[in-house]
């Protein structure tokens, strides 16, 4: 079985798989502060509550947009796995061409959602990933990755707005009923969830403009079915895309 990971700014996603199958999904908090026997305990837990054992892993691959605990994870895998995780760098083989003008910069996210999306649902494709940050990717019709942008997340943002003002509450990310709030919570719910719908929307748009083809949109993220839910504009939400495009990485470099 192939263990992913994908280690992100608030969260790490992880999953077990036996061939393409999901056999088991969990997400934890990214704790910089955790030693590598404190991850590899927790993991060791969360594998045995579902029946399995961590030296079940033939192999293992990570995504990591957190280089200060990529060491704490290596030797976590080592110890506790028994084996030296495979991490997305530039260099691995992915299947798809990256037109990107410096690779070392690109998220290994972004990478593994644009193999996942082109493996999926086909091209040209774009990828929106709702998490700290909202990423958007690119794949053209030729299978070729283009690049594409990157905003504030919606939590973040709603959290920079009621930390940066002296009056503005924080505040629950919701729906609002109107989009014309009669409350400070409800003008504050309806700027960002329509704001953000509309932001979207329009990203959508451009980028579809730009590549002159109707592109299917695929989104993942914590984010994504509360945003799906009002947009037209996306056709997908895939939970597990990055994480599913993680094992298709590791496959390919088994060569």
């Amino acid at each position: 079985m192939i263990f992913t990971m994908d280690i992100g700014n608030t969260n790490i996603k992880t999953a077990l798989f036996e061939g393409d199958e999901m056999r088991a999904y969990w997400r934890i908090s990214t704790n910089k502060m955790y030693t590598s026997d404190e991850y590899g305990m927790l993991l060791s837990n969360l594998f045995a509550h579902e029946g399995f054992s961590v030296r079940d892993c033939s192999g293992i691959v990570v995504s990591s947009v957190v280089p200060t605990i990529n060491f704490t994870i290596e030797h976590m895998c080592q110890n506790y796995f028994g084996k030296t995780p495979m991490f997305i760098v530039p260099g691995i083989r992915t299947g798809i061409n990256i037109r990107y003008e410096n690779p070392r910069e690109l998220g290994s996210d972004r990478i593994a959602n644009a193999v996942s999306a082109l493996e999926y649902y086909g091209a040209p494709v774009i990828t929106i990933d709702f998490g700290t940050a909202t990423t958007f990717g690119v794949v053209d019709e030729g299978g070729v990755f283009l690049g594409g942008a990157i905003c504030p997340g919606i939590k973040l943002a709603s959290e920079a707005l009621g930390s940066g003002t002296a009056k503005l509450p924080r505040f629950e990310l919701g729906k609002p009923e109107h989009v014309i709030g009669r409350t400070t919570l409800a003008n504050l719910q309806s700027g960002m969830f329509y704001g953000y719908v509309g932001l979207v929307q329009n990203l959508i748009h451009k980028i579809r403009q730009e590549l002159g083809k109707p592109a299917k949109v695929v989104a993942t993220g914590g984010m994504a079915q509360m945003i799906a839910d009002e947009s037209k504009a996306i056709d997908y939400v895939d939970g597990s895309l990055t994480l599913k495009g993680l094992r298709l990485i590791y496959e390919r470099n088994l060569v």
